[in-house]
């Protein structure tokens, strides 16, 4: 078994939970840090996961949900938001990987009136995107295979956690699809105040380690923030990357590992059980169909 993030074959066993009736351990890497379940046991790392089982797993549904469709568009507006923060960039062609119904993308037109491409293996979701008039693709691979022009922004939102070459695939971006003075965004759950133990969920970021994945995939760190729009307005449950391509990638410094992870992360949730028992409709924001008290 190897480390996702440095490739190190020492890890310690660090929780064991259930998630939708599966067994799962997750593992923390001696070396680096990391906490990440493991390719060879884990369901989720599999081909056909995405394609067969995802999303009837987790909302018994093959099609987008309203649930699931406004949740897209507040994160999609708010990452957007940030983006155009960053003065003189005004992307124009934007790649987004995993893309699930298409939203972000749409709001990509809107802001940025950009022209825009995802990536999907899911059918049904890929299917409802393309139905809106977007061009998407199956996989990754196919998209490569028709050597497309390189793009000014490359998202991954609520991706890389689920992949099993999360290094990899982030290394691909930088070589093959994002130009020279592209970025790369990212947003993964927060270990540190989200659940995060999830059977998709093949590896457990903190600011730290998400950090340390980008520079070994040869980007440098433009901003890292943690937030919990459109879920929480207190509560850090997401980390967000912008990040470029660094003009020397042969020279990365190793990896910097971390510590007291453990002890890190039962201060995040102490943090958030103080903050839900005092301010719980801030803790929480309801999404629609909640029932409001």
């Amino acid at each position: 078994m190897r480390c996702l993030l440095c490739g190190y074959k020492d890890q310690k066993p660090f929780k064991e939970v259930e998630s939708f009736g599966i067994p799962l351990i997750y593992y923390q890497c001696k070396h680096c840090g990391l906490i990440f379940q493991s390719i060879e046991e884990s369901p989720a790392a599999q081909m056909d996961f995405y394609t067969d089982t995802y999303r009837m797993l987790y909302q018994n549904n093959e099609e987008p949900t309203e649930k699931d469709l406004w949740t897209q568009r507040q994160r999609a507006v708010y990452l957007l938001n940030l983006v155009r923060s960053r003065k003189h960039f005004n992307p124009q062609r934007i790649l987004d990987i995993g893309a699930s119904s298409g939203v972000f993308i749409r709001v990509c037109q809107e802001i940025f009136d950009a022209e825009v491409i995802g990536v999907q293996p899911g059918d049904a979701y890929r299917t409802y995107a393309e139905a809106k008039g977007l061009k998407m693709y199956a996989s990754l691979d196919a998209l490569i295979e028709t050597h497309p022009e390189k793009f000014d922004l490359v998202s991954l939102i609520h991706v890389l956690e689920h992949l099993p070459d999360p290094l990899d695939i982030l290394k691909t971006i930088r070589e093959k699809l994002v130009s020279e003075k592209g970025m790369l965004l990212l947003e993964v759950p927060n270990f540190y105040a989200h659940d995060s133990y999830e059977l998709a969920h093949l590896s457990c970021f903190t600011p730290h380690t998400l950090r340390e994945t980008v520079k070994q995939a040869g980007f440098k760190v433009v901003m890292l923030s943690q937030y919990g729009k459109p879920r929480s307005k207190l509560l850090n449950l997401y980390l967000k990357i912008l990040a470029r391509p660094m003009k020397n990638s042969s020279s990365i410094p190793p990896v910097k590992p971390e510590y007291n992870v453990r002890l890190k992360r039962k201060v995040g949730f102490f943090y958030r059980r103080v903050v839900q028992k005092l301010f719980p409709h801030q803790a929480w924001l309801p999404l629609p169909g909640d029932k409001v008290s």
